[in-house]
């Protein structure tokens, strides 16, 4: 007789499921007892380009099916809203039930900013922020009506995919960072208006080698001893799978790093100081006699100089 898992009877949907970190993620809430809708447009190109396949998501939901598991493929773009609002109403034709949320889809187009289109920053935005916003919108729906029905909180678990590129900056990403730090405070909004339903909602900042860091990683070997690789994406999932269980109904509105073993709460900014006016109001000469000292002490970029404290040292 098998033993309980911890997602055993429960629905989820991953977007982006068909590589990468979003295949990690399908397959770990899997083995923890999920059923899985695992979606993926299926372009080849981590820019978003090339047609649109079945393919990635077919073999993933294939794979968790044949570990015993269930899983359904959906070939669908999250950006869109029709399609987002269908992929969610597949979950719960299918299942019964939409429990589970992980949003991981994403695509790139890097530029440094005076050189980028306004194409390149309007398509990334909408993948990645509109795109979580969409699948958001009609799972709180979802949640929201069924806890009216019920009288009282429900099971919901949101799981968003923001970056590093968020905290610490990316010179060449401003479309990417910018989408990233949207979906941070899509998360905490979204967190404080479903609380009183029974949902959290969080969000990872994962560090993976995956097609669309394949240039970011480039200088860092993978291990040739056969052990699992420090950037691997199995090292991120069970973070995910944790935030989608019963053992995380207490964590909500958070911001997580993980990669290589490795998790890191990160703190809402803090006050770092302050100053107070002499008078009513303060004038240009009193701000240039206050900041210009102080920021002039501090190494610059050292406010967000996240990427630097949770280290990463390259071979």
């Amino acid at each position: 007789m098998s033993l309980p898992r911890p997602l055993d009877g429960l629905c989820a949907i991953v977007t982006g499921a068909g590589r990468g970190l979003g295949r990690a993620e399908a397959l770990e809430l899997a083995r923890l007892g999920a059923a899985v809708v695992v979606n993926d447009y299926g372009q080849p190109g981590r820019d978003g380009s090339g047609e649109a396949s079945a393919a990635p998501a077919e073999e993933v939901a294939a794979e968790i099916r044949a570990a015993g598991g269930r899983a359904t493929a959906h070939l669908g773009d999250v950006a869109d809203h029709q399609q987002a609002w269908e992929l969610v109403e597949l979950a719960i034709s299918t299942y019964g039930t939409l429990d589970i949320l992980v949003n991981n889809a994403g695509i790139l187009r890097d530029r440094m900013i005076f050189s980028m289109t306004e194409d390149e920053w309007d398509t990334v935005i909408r993948v990645h922020l509109k795109g979580h916003y969409n699948t958001t919108h009609f799972a709180a729906a979802h949640w929201r009506a069924r806890s009216k029905e019920t009288g009282g909180p429900v099971y919901g678990r949101i799981v968003n995919t923001s970056s590093e590129a968020y905290l610490a900056g990316s010179a060449g990403q401003p479309n990417y960072a910018a989408a990233k730090g949207g979906i941070v405070g899509l998360t905490t909004s979204t967190a404080l208006a479903l609380a009183k339903y029974g949902v959290t909602a969080n969000a990872i900042c994962p560090r993976a080698r995956t097609r669309m860091t394949e240039d970011v990683f480039a200088g860092f070997q993978e291990p040739a001893d056969g052990t699992l690789d420090a950037l691997a994406p199995e090292h991120v999932s069970p973070l995910v799978g944790y935030l989608a269980s019963p053992a995380a109904a207490g964590v909500s509105g958070q911001l997580l790093v993980v990669h290589g073993g490795m998790v890191a709460i990160v703190e809402r900014p803090r006050v770092a100081a302050k100053f107070d006016a002499a008078k009513e109001t303060f004038t240009y000469a009193e701000l240039d006699e206050l900041l210009t000292p102080y920021y002039a002490d501090r190494p610059r970029g050292e406010t967000f100089a996240a990427a630097e404290v949770l280290g990463l040292k390259r071979e």
